[in-house]
């Protein structure tokens, strides 16, 4: 592929298989300008690696958006949206970024999380009570519910209400994800961001009324502590969470799936040897991940590469292509369970590393040993085709035939 004529990030070719296109690219032109995106675009680990924790790098897009990109009728319209992104802390950079997720960080830390294994096995086990043959969709029937229902339950979300959060979600990721978007695009996604957050703000007053053993209850009584925690960032940081909490384990999951059903040896090596499951999961992660790449926003001048980047202009990290990049893992578009190098940047990489990333990886652990054994003889029935995301990679669906 030659980059005489500049690749489409959301064409054909790249949805399908984004580990080619960057490739290319990454070896002939790691720090990229596209004229069609309008931003740069950083392949290479070592760059990627570097721009995570460089502070001329902002991740407040937000504010710059709604500041400078928009007309002042459309951040009237917009701003429903606008109320519930700006307190997210994948916006946010310090001080108040470190303040939101220190509020958090305790029900996500490795000791906590592991907590809620034999929680998770039962999840699990429930999601798997399957015919002993026949045909599903991985993602409606196993990869959704398993982290839906998890971080639901761990939020205080009363069981018959967890349906609910599936077409929001839906909604939202096509926000902020998709490449492209359209005022019908951005009204339905309007619309999922104020549903769940008016759905949570009841939640809410009845976590004052009568206080549950949840995260929600819990960010109440920080708050009590300390007035720093607004009630409007609460919710706001619930949404973010009820929609972080699953939305890429989701996709690691079925992606990791896949990629077993295509690599058997990796598949029959996981179930023969489960104290690989720990590595499996950052392999996984590393080979065919739900994260394809993050933004930033350059918040001075600078050069990178011997290119220079202008304060306000748009900065890709795409980590799908760091993650394949030979200069940094041999042999890497091998999946490997065992692989000794595991320091991707799938989970992100210093201030921002993903926080709920020892959940996902604990969710990941059990339910694909667990699919393997229950879903014997599986293959995909019909074709696959993934979702016209930027920034994610995911499945649109996933039919699968089993057990004949």
């Amino acid at each position: 592929m030659s980059f005489a004529s500049q690749p489409d990030l959301l064409g054909p070719e790249a949805i399908a298989d984004p580990y080619a296109v960057f490739g290319t690219l990454r070896e002939e032109d790691p720090v990229h300008y596209s004229e069609a995106h309008r931003c740069w675009v950083i392949t290479r680990y070592e760059d990627v690696a570097d721009a995570f924790t460089d502070p001329r790098l902002s991740s407040d897009r937000v504010d710059a958006v709604y500041a400078t990109k928009l007309t002042e009728a459309e951040r009237t319209r917009r701003a429903p949206t606008y109320a519930v992104l700006s307190d997210w802390m994948v916006f946010k950079d310090p001080p108040d970024h470190t303040r939101l997720r220190d509020l958090v960080r305790r029900a996500f830390t490795p000791r906590a999380v592991a907590a809620l294994e034999p929680r998770i096995a039962e999840v699990v086990e429930h999601v798997l009570d399957l015919p002993e043959q026949g045909e599903i969709d991985v993602i409606d029937e196993i990869a959704y519910p398993i982290p839906a229902m998890v971080i639901a339950e761990m939020l205080g979300v009363p069981p018959d209400d967890r349906h609910l959060f599936r077409a929001w979600s839906n909604d939202i990721t096509t926000l902020i994800f998709q490449g492209t978007r359209t005022d019908a695009d951005r009204d339905r996604a309007q619309g999922g961001l104020v549903a769940l957050s008016e759905y949570l703000h009841g939640l809410l007053a009845e976590q004052r009324r009568a206080p549950g053993e949840n995260l929600m209850a819990a960010l109440l009584a920080a708050r009590a502590r300390d007035d720093s925690l607004s009630e409007d960032e609460i919710v706001n940081t619930c949404v973010l969470l009820l929609f972080g909490g699953h939305e890429t384990t989701t996709n690691l999951i079925a992606n990791g799936f896949l990629a077993l059903l295509r690599n058997p040896e990796q598949a029959h090596r996981l179930l023969d040897e489960p104290g690989l499951a720990t590595s499996a999961v950052e392999e996984l992660n590393r080979y065919d991940g739900p994260a394809k790449m993050v933004v930033r926003r350059a918040a001075v001048d600078h050069e990178r590469a011997g290119r220079r980047i202008e304060a306000g202009q748009r900065v890709l990290l795409v980590q799908c292509s760091a993650n394949r990049d030979p200069r940094r893992f041999e042999e890497p578009d091998r999946l490997d369970l065992g692989r000794a190098d595991q320091r991707n940047v799938a989970f992100g990489f210093g201030p921002h590393y993903c926080l709920g990333a020892p959940l996902a990886r604990l969710e990941v652990q059990i339910a694909l040993p667990a699919m393997l054994r229950r879903l014997r003889g599986a293959k995909p029935a019909g074709e696959l085709r993934y979702q016209p995301m930027l920034l994610t990679r995911g499945l649109v669906d996933f039919p699968l035939r089993y057990g004949g």
